[in-house]
């Protein structure tokens, strides 16, 4: 596993190419082509987990579902 620094400089690269619209992404010399902007995703929460596990804690994410009868 790369370290913190790596995880996080890999992250803000995808994430501005993202943002960007663009699906190729360079860091460190290396470049990367990604298919879609879903794969871009399932990237950035990949590495997301892998921040989280460096630095000691869990990554946890809620989903809260509330609904009303219209009255």
């Amino acid at each position: 596993m790369a370290d913190l620094a790596t995880l996080k400089l890999r992250r803000e690269a995808l994430t501005s190419q993202r943002a960007s619209g663009v699906a190729r992404v360079s860091y460190d010399g290396k470049t990367v082509d990604y298919r879609s902007i879903a794969e871009i995703d399932r990237a950035i929460e990949a590495l997301d987990r892998e921040i989280a596990a460096a630095e000691g804690r869990k990554l946890i994410r809620h989903v809260r579902v509330t609904s009303t009868k219209g009255l």
